[in-house]
C-alpha cells in the first residue's frame, strides 16, 4: 500500500512538473519564428477604401470591409473573371500588393501579371502580363500604362498590352530606370518617374562604364568564375548620372539640362509639379555639402531657376521628394535639417519661403497628407520621445499640434481618404500588437484587435527586457539602452554578457515597441544564460544633426566612447561578471565589434563581427564620403579609423563572418585584416559563406547563427 501511495505521488508530481516546465526557444524559433509562428496576431492588408472606410484582406481570400467586417471581394469572384481572360487562377489574394484606385477599381499584382478588378461590372478593367524579367514595375492611374525596367533598359506597356521600347542600350554599364541609382542612397528607391498626367515618363540614366569593376568570385562552377560588379571606392572614379524625359506622344526623349558642380553629382528629390509642366530635381555635389534645388521645363529639359541652396560643412542629405499637396496651387512642402533637426517648410514655386511648419528639438519621420479643406496636415514624429513613434495632427495655419495616437509605443497608421479617421497598428514593450480605427480628434471608434502574447501562450517564458538611459561620454546627451537578463534569474550570480551593436547612421536599434525591438536570437542567448546589452550610441538615427553628425571624419571613435560608457554601465550592475563581456555585430556592427575588441582589448573577451567595414577606403562613394570625405581629403581620419592598424593589439577571441558575394561591405575589407593578423602574428578565426551577399536568409541565416551561438558557448561562457 504504502508502495503504491509513493508510486502514485511520484507520478502526479512528475505530471504536474511537466506541465510547469516552460518550453525554450530552438535557434529556428530565434531566427524565422520571430516573424512566422511567434509572430504577434495581426491583421493583413490593410488599405484605405471609400472616403472613410478601411479593407484587409483574411486567410489570403477574402477582402474585408475592417468596420463592419461584411465581405467585400472574394478571391473566387476574383479568379472567376481571370479565367475568363485565359489565365490561371491565383492560389492566394496578395494583401501586400493590392490598392483602391476607387470604390470600385482594385489594382493588384499576381506573378507578372497586372490587374485590375471592377467590383461593380465583376469584370477585368486591366489585365496586363509582364516579360518574365520585368522588374522596377511602376503603373500609371492616368493612363493605364505600366513602365518597367529589363537588364538595363526601360520599357512600358499600353493598356492593351503593347510593348514600347523607351532606351535600347547595349553597354550594360548604361543603366536606366533603376532605383539601385546612387546605391539607393538619399533615400532613392525609384528609377522611373510617371508625370501625374502619365504624358511624360523621367527616369534615371545611370553611366557607370567608367566605375571600376570589382571582381566576386563564384566557386559553383567546375572552373570558378570572376563576376564583376560596378563599385566605386571612396576617393575613386563614381558613376555619372543624368535625367531623361520621354515623351508618350512624340516619343523622344530629352535630357535635363544640369550643369551644377561635376558630373559625378547627384540628382536626388526628383519630383513632378501637379500640372506635369515642370520638374524639380534636388542637385548635390560629390562632396555632399551643398545642394540646388532646382527647377526645370518638361518638355525640353531646360533649366528653369535654383529655387534656394542649403549648404553645411559636414553634409546635406536630401531623403524626399517635394509635397505638392492637392489645392495648394504653387506651393510645396520640402523637408529640412537646415534647423538641426528634420523639419517640414512650406515654399511657392519660384522659392520664396512662406513659413516653416514644424520646429522643436525633435524630428518629423514622415509626413502623411493635408486633410480635403486644407486646415491640418498629419505627420509621425519624435516629439513624445526619441523612441517612440506617434502620429499628430497639425494646424496649417497655427503649427499647433495634436497628438492623436494616445498609447506609449511605436505605431503605424492608414488614413483614410477622407482623413477623418485612421487605423492604428501599435506595439510596446508590454503590448504585442493592438489595432484600432481611431477619429481624427483622437477618439477611438473601434478595437479591432488586442493581441496576446504568442510567447506564454505557447508556452515559453522570455527572460526581462528593460529600457533606460544613461549619459553619453560628452557627459549631458542621454543615450537610450535595452537590457535583457536570463529567464528564472538570480541576481547572486555573474553572468557573461554580449553587447549586440550597430551603432552607425540611418540606424536605430532600440525603441519602445514589443520585444524592445530586439531580435528574438537576443531572447534566444539570454534563455541560454547570457546578458544581452544594446546601446544606441551618438551617431545613431532620430536624434537630430549634432547627435548623429559626430561621427563626421572619424567613424568609430566617438560611437566607441559612448559604448565603454555602457560598459562603465554593466559593470556597476552586480550580476554582470566583467571578466566575460563579448560583442557582436554586423556590418556598421561588424566595423564596431572589431574596433571595440581591439580598441579595448582588456574589456571585451570575445567578438563576433560579420560583414565588417575595416578600412573605410575600402568602401563606397556615396555612404562612406558623407561620413569620411576622401583619403586625399581627411588622411588623418582615415588612418585613425583603419582597423588594419589595429590588428596587433587583438587580445581576445575574435570570429569574422562574410559573403563572399558581398557587393555592399566587399570581402576585401576582411580578407585584409587577415592579412594585418599574419604580419603581425596575431590570432583570429573566420568564416566564409561561399554564396552570400551582405545579408543571410532562410537556411543560411540558421546556420550564421549557430555559428555565432557556439562560438560566445566556446569562448565566453
Amino acid at each position: 500500500m504504502k508502495k503504491l501511495f509513493l508510486l502514485s505521488t511520484i507520478l502526479l508530481t512528475t505530471i504536474l512538473f511537466s506541465f510547469s516546465q516552460k518550453k525554450e526557444l530552438t535557434i529556428e524559433n530565434a531566427v524565422s519564428g520571430q516573424w512566422r509562428e511567434l509572430y504577434p496576431e495581426h491583421i493583413n492588408g490593410v488599405k484605405a477604401y471609400t472616403e472613410n472606410n478601411f479593407t484587409y484582406v483574411k486567410d489570403y481570400k477574402q477582402i474585408k470591409d475592417l468596420k463592419s467586417d461584411k465581405t467585400i471581394l472574394t478571391l473566387e469572384e476574383i479568379n472567376s473573371a481571370i479565367v475568363e481572360t485565359g489565365n490561371k487562377e491565383i492560389k492566394y489574394f496578395p494583401y501586400w500588393n493590392y490598392s483602391w484606385l476607387n470604390s470600385n477599381q482594385l489594382k493588384f499584382t499576381a506573378g507578372s501579371n497586372n490587374y485590375i478588378y471592377n467590383s461593380s461590372t465583376k469584370k477585368l478593367d486591366l489585365n496586363i502580363t509582364l516579360p518574365e524579367k520585368a522588374d522596377n514595375v511602376h503603373y500609371c492611374k492616368s493612363n493605364n500604362y505600366t513602365a518597367y525596367t529589363i537588364d538595363n533598359n526601360l520599357y512600358f506597356s499600353d493598356a492593351k498590352g503593347k510593348i514600347v521600347d523607351i532606351t535600347s542600350d547595349k553597354d550594360k554599364g548604361i543603366v536606366n530606370g533603376n532605383g539601385y541609382t546612387h546605391r539607393q542612397e538619399f533615400g532613392i528607391t525609384e528609377g522611373i518617374f510617371w508625370s501625374p498626367n502619365g504624358t511624360m515618363l523621367a527616369f534615371y540614366r545611370k553611366d557607370e562604364t567608367m566605375v571600376a569593376d570589382y571582381p566576386l568570385v563564384n566557386i559553383t562552377k567546375r572552373i570558378a568564375e570572376v563576376s564583376n560588379t560596378k563599385y566605386p571606392m571612396i576617393g575613386e572614379k563614381s558613376e555619372e548620372v543624368t535625367l531623361g524625359i520621354y515623351n508618350l506622344k512624340t516619343g523622344k526623349t530629352v535630357f535635363a539640362d544640369v550643369t551644377d558642380f561635376t558630373n559625378e553629382r547627384y540628382l536626388t528629390s526628383i519630383t513632378w509639379d501637379a500640372n506635369s509642366k515642370f520638374f524639380y530635381i534636388g542637385v548635390l555635389n560629390r562632396e555632399q555639402n551643398h545642394l540646388k534645388l532646382n527647377k526645370y521645363e518638361a518638355k525640353n529639359g531646360k533649366f528653369v531657376k535654383t529655387l534656394f541652396e542649403e549648404r553645411n560643412e559636414k553634409w546635406v542629405e536630401p531623403e524626399h521628394q517635394l509635397i505638392f499637396p492637392k489645392g495648394l496651387d504653387n506651393k510645396f512642402v520640402w523637408y529640412s535639417e537646415r534647423d538641426g533637426f528634420n523639419h517640414l517648410y512650406l515654399y511657392n514655386t519660384e522659392g520664396k519661403l512662406i513659413r516653416q511648419l514644424t520646429k522643436g528639438n525633435w524630428l518629423v519621420l514622415d509626413f502623411l497628407g493635408f486633410d480635403s479643406k486644407l486646415k491640418n496636415f498629419y505627420i509621425y514624429s519624435t516629439k513624445e520621445s526619441p523612441i517612440e513613434k506617434h502620429l499628430y495632427k497639425v494646424n496649417f495655419k497655427t503649427g499647433k499640434m495634436q497628438k492623436l495616437t494616445s498609447a506609449a509605443g511605436i505605431h503605424n497608421i492608414v488614413l483614410s481618404n477622407s482623413k477623418k479617421y485612421f487605423f492604428d497598428s501599435y506595439s510596446n514593450k508590454k503590448t504585442p500588437n493592438n489595432n484600432l480605427i481611431v477619429d481624427s480628434k483622437g477618439k477611438t471608434v473601434k478595437i479591432v484587435l488586442e493581441a496576446k502574447n504568442p510567447y506564454t501562450e505557447n508556452g515559453y517564458e522570455l527572460g526581462k527586457m528593460s529600457i533606460g538611459t544613461i549619459k553619453a561620454a560628452d557627459g549631458k546627451t542621454d543615450l537610450y539602452y535595452r537590457l535583457i537578463t536570463p529567464p528564472n534569474f538570480d541576481p547572486n550570480k555573474k553572468y557573461p554578457t554580449i553587447v549586440y551593436v550597430y551603432g552607425g547612421p540611418h540606424a536605430q536599434l532600440v525603441h519602445n515597441q514589443w520585444l524592445g525591438d530586439a531580435r528574438l536570437w537576443n531572447y534566444y542567448m539570454a534563455q541560454k544564460g547570457y546578458v544581452m546589452f544594446t546601446l544606441d550610441n551618438r551617431g545613431s538615427a532620430n536624434r537630430g544633426f549634432e547627435f548623429e553628425s559626430i561621427i563626421h571624419r572619424q567613424c568609430g571613435q566617438e560611437e566607441m566612447k559612448d559604448q565603454m560608457k555602457g560598459i562603465d554601465f554593466l559593470k556597476s550592475l552586480p550580476y554582470v561578471d566583467a571578466d566575460r563581456i563579448g560583442v557582436h555585430g554586423w556590418s556598421y556592427g561588424g566595423f564596431m565589434t572589431t574596433s571595440l575588441i581591439t580598441n579595448y582589448p582588456e574589456t571585451f573577451k570575445v567578438g563576433v563581427a560579420g560583414g565588417p567595414v575595416i578600412d573605410w577606403k575600402y568602401y563606397e562613394v556615396m555612404y562612406g564620403e558623407r561620413y569620411m570625405d576622401t583619403p586625399k581629403e581627411n588622411p588623418e581620419g582615415f588612418e585613425k579609423t583603419s582597423l588594419l592598424n589595429k590588428a596587433k593589439d587583438l587580445k581576445g577571441r575574435l570570429l569574422m563572418i562574410h559573403g563572399y558575394q558581398d557587393p555592399v561591405v566587399v570581402p576585401q575589407n576582411s580578407l585584409d585584416f587577415i592579412r594585418s593578423c599574419i604580419k603581425d602574428n596575431t590570432d583570429i578565426d573566420y568564416f566564409l559563406y561561399p554564396e552570400s551577399e551582405h545579408n543571410m536568409r532562410g537556411k543560411t541565416r540558421i546556420h550564421l547563427m549557430k555559428k555565432v551561438t557556439r562560438y560566445f558557448d566556446d569562448y565566453l561562457k
